[in-house]
Parts: structure tokens; C-alpha cells; sequence
């Protein structure tokens, strides 16, 4: 079964450009990884401090997987003392 969210992040004010690095660090290894369908991160344009991870996964294994990786070792343990807020979304693809 396909697991595909998106992930919104809200930078804390002026950690712009930090958060942009942490999170654009994921995105070449996560895109690497076994059971990865789409990976990418977004930066909304009309708030700069808004981003957004949308990714899709073949399998709740290969989610799984994506948390025991060091890339992500790393993004979870420094993100959010850059980060207001963060929520997930669950999406359904059709078509």
C-alpha cells in the first residue's frame, strides 16, 4: 500500500535559510533510498517561512526505513529548534 503525505514545516522567524539547508540536505539521500516513489521539499512563495515535504512510499516498510536512516538521524534531532510548528498530512492519490 502506498503511503504519501506532505509535511508542513513553519520556520521560526529569521531560521529561513537554516531549515531551507536542513531540509533540502533530505531530499538527495531520501530519493536514493529503496521503496521512495517521490521525495521533495517546497518553500512557499508568498510566506518564506513555510515548507513543505511531500513524499510517497511503495510500503509502510520502506517509511519505516526512511526513520532508521542517518540523514534522517540528523534532521530529527536538530529540526526543531528552528521549527514553530510542523503537522502532516495523510493524502490519497487519484488517478
Amino acid at each position: 500500500m502506498t503511503i504519501t503525505k506532505r509535511v508542513t514545516f513553519i520556520a521560526k522567524e529569521g531560521c529561513e535559510d537554516i531549515m531551507k539547508d536542513l531540509l533540502t540536505a533530505m531530499v538527495e539521500p531520501s530519493k536514493a533510498e529503496p521503496g521512495v516513489i517521490f521525495y521533495n521539499i517546497f518553500q512557499c512563495t508568498e510566506n518564506r517561512r513555510k515548507f513543505y515535504a511531500v513524499e510517497s512510499w511503495a510500503s509502510e516498510e520502506a517509511l519505516a526505513g526512511h526513520a532508521k536512516t542517518e540523514h534522517y538521524a540528523v534532521y530529527k534531532s536538530t529540526y526543531e529548534q528552528y521549527c514553530e510548528d510542523k503537522y502532516t498530512e495523510h493524502l490519497e492519490i487519484l488517478g
